[in-house]
């Protein structure tokens, strides 16, 4: 998801060539900074991953974002990322840096763009699962699956804000468009 991420962002700014990632270190994340930097060798982007272990280092990394000459920011998942997803969400249009990062909540919290599993869909996927196990599947029995179903939500406010303008081609993918 790291790789579609990064090229949606790269769409939707087209200058992009050097972005920060900023992600929680921990190390779950690693496949996915991994993940990251093979997408940027293919789309010609420069990337700094920038790992934070507590909530006082996230500003600090703006700094490094700054100093760094960054023009994009892709954010990892993880729990201190969502913990403080408007923070983050503030900071990156504070800085004007076009943003990305997985939970819809991203994009309703002011951050520009956010691609990811559709939670209505895991929701009652997982409804289905719990209904499976009270008529008396065994869970160790039912299969592991992953998410099918993917949502793009972009913050045309926010891109107003921080002088930016989504393509069209970008903004008709969109499943949601926030005004």
């Amino acid at each position: 998801m790291s790789a579609k991420r990064l090229e949606l962002l790269k769409e939707a700014t087209t200058k992009t060539s050097r972005v920060a990632v900023l992600w929680g270190s921990s190390r779950d994340d690693e496949d996915e900074i991994e993940q990251t930097e093979i997408a940027a060798r293919r789309l010609g982007v420069k990337i700094h991953p920038l790992p934070v272990q507590a909530p006082d280092e996230i500003a600090g990394a703006f700094a490094v974002m700054k100093r760094e000459n960054a023009n994009a920011l892709v954010i990892i998942q993880g729990l201190l990322t969502n913990f403080h997803i408007k923070q983050l969400a503030e900071l990156a249009a504070k800085n004007r840096l076009p943003s990305i990062g997985e939970p819809p909540d991203y994009a309703y919290n002011g951050g520009l763009i956010s691609y990811g599993s559709n939670n209505d869909d895991l929701w009652h996927r997982s409804a289905s699962f719990v209904d499976k196990i009270l008529k008396g599947r065994t869970p160790a029995d039912l299969p592991v699956e992953q998410p099918t179903k993917f949502e793009l939500v972009i913050n045309v406010k926010t891109a107003k804000q921080i002088g930016l303008t989504i393509p069209p081609n970008v903004l008709a993918r969109a499943d949601r468009v926030i005004r």
